[in-house]
């Protein structure tokens, strides 16, 4: 895969994140711009899982606010097509909201 390909295939599913990382991993030439977008991607999965359980316990202690707990589900959605966007035009630009946070978190990413 080419360093487009992988930026935006880190987007798609912890799965997709997978297979690009270690394509990335293995690969002799390293490029900061696929590390970026492998680290902004990583955040959104983590967000993703966090507001999960928020919204969980949200919807649990209170149902009847359960419909607007529940588009808080549809950010990381939004943020993982932001992110493709990103990846797609060739720009190292973080993610809305939270991107800014995760940049140079992962510190093996780094590492390449």
């Amino acid at each position: 895969m080419d360093n487009k390909t992988t930026a935006i295939v880190s987007y798609i599913t912890i799965v997709g994140w997978l297979i690009a990382y270690f394509s990335y991993k293995n690969r002799t030439e390293k490029d900061a711009y696929v590390s970026y977008h492998l680290e902004q991607s990583l955040g959104v999965f983590i967000f993703s899982i966090i507001i999960s359980v928020i919204t969980g316990i949200l919807i649990t202690v209170i149902p009847t606010l359960s419909g607007i707990f529940s588009l808080l589900t549809l950010a990381p959605l939004i943020l993982l097509v932001l992110g493709i966007i990103n990846a797609s035009n060739e720009v190292t630009k973080p993610v809305p909201l939270i991107g800014s946070f995760f940049e140079r978190k992962f510190s093996f990413l780094q590492k390449f």
